[in-house]
């Protein structure tokens, strides 16, 4: 599991996390969600050791991230970031490539290739994988990254934003696939998302983060309701229950609730 255990971040002077502690379980979806500027990001930074951590605690199974080595942290957590980008022209294939550079320093074997299949299969990249980059829609370089992310095989996977630039097929398929991964291997998927919807869908736990501090976290059915979600992004927004699952309808304003 991570602990995250009294973490603050200030940026310039300003506050951008304020004494976080939650635990994230082994195993199964956890979904971050909150406004924009509510620390998200900045906290899988912070667990994935992108940013130096200025106050708190942050432990993976055990190890101080902020002391664990840092090819023993590549290959227990991997971690994608909003703002991928790569200066080389590479193909597809290349890029999940890299993904197994932790494990086998430049000298990959026949383990490291499988994981590579594994990864550009789960993803439907396939053929796609000889094509280069910049010849990719947004979309689908957002799903080459994610391979690459899904081929380090690490225990915990933190992904920001994975459905940036994904339409409504594609988010759906890799919200399913990873849902399948946790449940067939036990691996951890902390998740960064903006659609509630997706999070209520497929994430076992959902943590909300509001300015800085966790608001609250809990089950779907705990989090995504009207009170919740109002407190959390200020905005009335109806939820309803569709297929077992709350389902919030925040493209249009509700009806106002009647006090009996």
């Amino acid at each position: 599991m991570i602990e995250i255990s009294h973490v603050s971040h200030q940026i310039a002077g300003a506050s951008i996390l304020n004494d976080v502690s939650l635990t994230i379980p082994r195993g199964g979806i956890t979904a971050l969600i909150g406004p924009n500027g509510a620390g998200k990001s900045t906290l899988l930074s912070l667990i994935a050791r992108l940013t130096p951590l200025q106050g708190g605690q942050i432990t993976v199974d055990g190890a101080d991230v902020t002391t664990t080595p840092t090819d023993a942290l590549a290959r227990r957590l991997s971690i994608l970031r909003q703002d991928n980008s790569v200066a080389a022209r590479l193909t597809v294939a290349d890029l999940v490539g890299f993904g197994r550079y932790p494990h086998h320093k430049g000298r990959p074997t026949v383990e490291d290739r499988v994981h590579v299949e594994q990864a550009l299969e789960m993803m439907g990249l396939h053929p796609l994988s000889g094509r280069f980059l910049d010849e990719l829609s947004g979309g689908q370089r957002q799903r080459a990254f994610v391979a690459m992310v899904l081929a380090q095989d690490t225990d915990y996977v933190l992904l920001d934003e994975p459905l940036n630039n994904l339409d409504m097929k594609h988010a759906r398929q890799m919200m399913e696939r990873l849902k399948e991964a946790a449940q067939a291997s036990g691996k951890s998927f902390v998740i960064v998302v903006h659609d509630i919807n997706f999070a209520a869908a497929y994430a076992d736990l959902i943590v909300a983060l509001k300015d800085g501090r966790l608001h609250s976290l809990g089950t779907p059915e705990e989090i995504v309701n009207r009170p919740c979600l109002r407190d959390v992004f200020e905005l009335d927004i109806a939820v309803e229950t569709v297929g077992g699952h709350p389902f919030a309808l925040h493209q249009i304003a509700p009806e106002p609730l009647v006090d009996t």
